[in-house]
């Protein structure tokens, strides 16, 4: 069920629409799964770092960042760390080439940009992965720069807000005046934390009613409900 309703009001106060990437952008991992990049990466450490880093959460996540977050809780500014966070980018940059951008995203990008709002992308991602997106489609120039993504710092990934707050500073935007776009419950809490008001975007109703879960207000189904929302035509 999409909140139709919320849309326009959250749209109408948004100068600068924050946009995670992997869900509300693309697939990221569409034709390079996120699992098996789990599963290198241990594989990774096992070789570099010895069994004593794969505890049995490690072990049994499919989640990479999830994988890269663990390391670097137990090794802070470590080595192990590091080379998670190198190999995860390598893996991303060719996960770009085969990523499939999610419907009606690209049409909205280029939408809130001929309106005049300024675009950032605040991710977990690697912000060479994206860039490559980006520029492979075409939406280099409707973001203008503001990527920000994973920092040498894993510990800061979301829901910590730190992607958030740097492209509030870049682009000159108080936080009540941006609108974070997001499909994960990290993504929600992150624009709590930094004061952004939130839109939450699920591919499907499970996605959906845990967003809702999390205190998500409203919840589209569909990016071309925000499409129409704008008032541009909602094709892919």
């Amino acid at each position: 069920m999409n909140d139709v309703t919320d849309v326009p009001d959250l749209l109408g106060a948004a100068e600068c629409v924050l946009f995670d990437f992997d869900g509300p952008v693309c697939g990221l991992f569409h034709g390079h799964p996120a699992a098996g990049v789990a599963r290198r990466l241990r594989s990774l450490l096992r070789r570099k770092a010895g069994e004593e880093l794969l505890t049995p959460e490690l072990c049994s996540t499919d989640d990479p960042f999830l994988v890269l977050q663990a390391v670097a809780a137990a090794r802070p500014g470590g080595e192990p760390a590091r080379l998670v966070e190198r190999a995860l980018t390598r893996e991303e940059k060719a996960a770009a080439a085969s990523a499939v951008p999610t419907p009606h995203a690209h049409s909205l990008v280029r939408a809130l940009s001929a309106t005049g709002r300024r675009l950032a992308v605040t991710t977990n991602n690697s912000p060479a992965a994206v860039e490559l997106y980006l520029r492979r489609h075409r939406l280099a120039g409707p973001f203008g720069g503001h990527v920000h993504g994973r920092t040498a710092d894993a510990l800061a990934l979301k829901p910590d807000p730190d992607c958030l707050l740097r492209a509030l500073r870049t682009t000159g935007t108080p936080p009540g005046g941006a609108l974070m776009i997001g499909d994960t419950p990290t993504d929600l809490l992150a624009a709590r934390a930094a004061g952004v008001p939130f839109l939450g975007y699920a591919r499907d109703a499970g996605k959906a009613a845990l967003l809702r879960s999390y205190g998500a207000g409203a919840v589209v189904t569909s990016l071309a409900t925000v499409l129409e929302a704008v008032g541009a035509p909602s094709y892919r």
